[in-house]
């Protein structure tokens, strides 16, 4: 917190100081990012397609991979064009607007609070495949399908409303240069010359409670399937079983582990440069592995992969 005087004047635009330190490799970071940025759009944008091309895809749980893909795709398209645009010295690539800044940061919760609560449906319809196999189509019906992905949007988007409300009320009297690559929430609030402890404790509460409800419906949804798979006697049937939850275990893991380590703290992060790495992670290496964990682990989704990409496929349509 900056401590406020009369002679300072409203902070109107913010410059992001990105990486600051590379400056002989910002042209290899450039292209680092752009190639993973492009290899994200198209492995997602394949997901989508081959999804909704292939009959033999539409089920539940393709349906919510579909959404996944749409979010990741969003998520990496929030932030990361701004980035590289300040990489190469793009006039005004840098900087940012005050409005447009609260702006990324509401989209970018937005987004991120959205695929934990998808993550967590997709949990909740791995557990009733496995769990209760015999009353799956009615317990995951397309109609439930729907209005658990609409619960999903909708509780994404209320869960930011009330912290950029609080930002907004922050006085911000200079400096006006956020020591990070997009506008989170941190670095934002260190450069606020207002009392920042309320807005501090309503982000950790508001953080804490999406983490936790849908971790903990993903907790319980693997809990009781691994109670059901011990209860397998057939190695292989047990196996077989756990394979179509591995992808999303796997994705699990690697979003929730940095966002638990990024989010649910009281204190305005201390190592900026290792917030940026672990951020660098969360927002673009993480999209990047997404779908191909759900490729390359999922036989049906790599048999759609060869069937819509195949020559015989679009001359039958």
């Amino acid at each position: 917190m900056q401590p406020y005087t009369k002679n300072w004047t409203q902070v109107t635009e913010f410059v992001m100081m990105g990486f600051a330190g590379i400056h002989e490799a910002h042209l290899l970071f450039f292209i680092l990012f752009l190639t993973m940025y492009l290899f994200t759009l198209v492995e997602n944008l394949a997901i989508i397609l081959v999804v909704g091309l292939d009959h033999q895809l539409w089920r539940p749980m393709y349906f919510f991979l579909t959404h996944l893909s749409c979010l990741e795709i969003w998520y990496t398209s929030v932030t990361v064009p701004k980035m590289l645009a300040g990489f190469i010295g793009v006039d005004g690539g840098k900087n940012i607007s005050y409005a447009g800044c609260l702006s990324q940061l509401f989209i970018f919760t937005f987004l991120g609070a959205t695929e934990c609560f998808l993550l967590a449906a997709m949990a909740y319809d791995r557990y009733v495949a496995i769990c209760m196999p015999l009353h799956y189509g009615p317990l995951v019906s397309w109609g439930t399908c729907i209005r658990l992905a609409a619960a999903c949007w909708l509780g994404g988007f209320l869960t930011p409303i009330l912290p950029i409300y609080l930002m907004s009320q922050l006085t911000f009297c200079g400096p006006n240069v956020i020591d990070h690559f997009f506008c989170d929430a941190s670095p934002l609030l260190a450069l606020s010359c207002s009392d920042v402890t309320w807005k501090e404790t309503v982000d950790f509460l508001v953080s804490l409670a999406v983490l936790l409800a849908s971790s903990t419906v993903i907790a319980a949804s693997y809990g009781n399937i691994v109670w059901t798979l011990l209860h397998i006697r057939s190695v292989a049937e047990r196996w077989k079983a756990f394979s179509t939850c591995a992808a999303h275990l796997t994705v699990v893991s690697l979003f929730y582990g940095t966002l638990f380590f990024m989010y649910v703290r009281t204190k305005v992060t201390s190592s900026i440069n290792f917030n940026k790495v672990v951020s660098v992670f969360y927002s673009i290496v993480t999209p990047m592995l997404n779908p191909l964990i759900y490729s390359l682990r999922n036989k049906e989704v790599k048999g759609a992969l060869g069937r819509v990409f195949s020559l015989k496929f679009w001359k039958g349509q």
